[in-house]
């Protein structure tokens, strides 16, 4: 058994790794909330910056970081529309149920239901924790891979 931990370990480390992220299914229809220490709006280009202590909440989900940039898509009378992305970063977590992430940067693209961390990630799944350079969430399946150099720890039960 510990020669198959071995081996499956190599591999995750070696490769993109799969993970099931059931408690991170999630409906982004849901309306979204920011809150932040300020606020600049450029609505000429769709975008709007949140900057100091940024939370972005829809539903159970949760984004923090110290920036996020916030791009509008553009309506035809000028106005903006629905959220077509949302770039954070400067120290990035991301919550959901009991899976947490945490990274250097985030992209959210919610008509997508698309999550994209980057740098330094860590992904923590009740008492299982996995590393890499990249996690690329599918919200709406609730499935992710982790990209790049992945490191994880198996537990095993030693009764």
């Amino acid at each position: 058994m510990a020669g198959l931990i071995a081996i499956a370990a190599t591999v995750a480390m070696a490769q993109g790794t799969s993970i099931n992220l059931g408690s991170l299914e999630h409906d982004t229809s849901l309306p979204v909330e920011v809150s932040s220490n300020s606020l600049s709006i450029a609505n000429e280009n769709g975008r709007a910056v949140f900057d100091g202590d940024v939370v972005v909440i829809q539903g159970p989900m949760r984004l923090g970081a110290g920036r996020i940039e916030i791009d509008y898509g553009q309506a035809v009378d000028g106005g903006t529309t629905d959220i077509r992305e949302m770039h954070a970063t400067g120290g990035v977590t991301y919550t959901n149920g009991t899976d947490a992430a945490e990274s250097r940067e985030a992209i959210y693209s919610p008509e997508e239901g698309a999550l994209v961390m980057t740098g330094d990630v860590i992904l923590t799944q009740g008492p299982g924790v996995i590393s890499g350079d990249r996690l690329v969430v599918d919200l709406a399946a609730g499935t992710g891979v982790m990209e790049g150099r992945v490191r994880t720890v198996f537990q095993t039960d030693n009764n």
